[in-house]
């Protein structure tokens, strides 16, 4: 059936399998009409109204300059919880990267269980891990800096781990056989090899926790969010402009340095 015949120039015939590209888009096209009929999706609402969308952004400019006085304390307590958080997530990321790893560990079974690990605390969202977290630690940077750790050994964790199986263990072993412990040879044949990419990858994630963080005041876990919900319930679109204004500088200068750090890491 999915099987076709060609003649080429020589006269020769061979078969190829045909394509499943076109039952893979019908597929997708049926998930798209199933999903915007589940969730309501409408285009001609979403053209009626994105006008309003232009009218809250013209109420934002210009932005109200006084009340950027406010916004100084909460954006630094952004920035330390999202660095904190994404230092210490990194730190532990690897050890929890070399215990999922198969070809170091050996025991599927262990490296199973911490390959779960990783994949449950990437499953649970940053807001809903800031949320719990709030209700066990109390509200403050304390329950946000928690949450961002959280996100950041599981995401910079399954990148560790999924590199590390890639490596050739001829090395590694034959330190082994040298005499060195596992964990001597994993830091003069391994760690040298993934270091600028566990660098790259924790100075990308630590770019975008500033984002995440920028929210989490929704649920009271300390910086920004907490002013951006504050201004967004009064209406106080012109101080919400301030806001958004000061942590768009934050990240553009953030993402210009952690890009010049990659840069010289490769």
């Amino acid at each position: 059936m999915f099987k076709k015949t060609l003649t080429l120039s020589n006269g020769k015939q061979v078969t190829s399998k045909r394509s499943f590209l076109p039952i893979y888009i019908l597929i997708t096209v049926i998930f798209m009409f199933v999903a915007a009929d589940v969730t309501n999706f409408s285009f001609s609402t979403l053209i009626l109204r994105s006008k309003q969308f232009f009218v809250i952004i013209g109420d934002m400019i210009p932005p109200n300059w006084k009340y950027m006085n406010r916004v100084w304390g909460p954006l630094l307590e952004t920035i330390k919880m999202s660095l904190l958080g994404s230092i210490i997530g990194s730190l532990l990321a690897i050890p929890f990267a070399v215990l999922s790893s198969i070809n170091i560990v050996k025991n599927r079974f262990v490296a199973g269980i911490f390959k779960f690990i990783l994949s449950v605390l990437r499953t649970l969202p940053t807001l809903v891990v800031a949320l719990i977290a709030t209700f066990i630690l109390g509200l403050g940077a304390f329950a946000g800096t928690i949450a961002i750790f959280m996100f950041t050994i599981s995401y910079v964790g399954k990148i560790m781990y999924e590199q590390i199986e890639t490596i050739d263990m001829r090395t590694f072993e034959a330190m082994e056989s040298f005499g060195l412990t596992k964990i001597q040879a994993f830091r003069y044949s391994i760690l040298p090899e993934i270091l600028p990419n566990y660098l790259s990858t924790s100075i990308f994630c630590f770019e975008g926790n500033v984002r995440y963080a920028s929210i989490l005041g929704y649920v009271g876990a300390g910086g920004l969010g907490l002013l951006l919900n504050e201004r967004l319930g009064w209406r106080d679109y012109a101080s919400v402009g301030s806001i958004l204004l000061m942590l768009i500088v934050t990240v553009a200068l953030i993402e210009m340095l952690s890009e010049y750090l990659r840069q010289k890491l490769k």
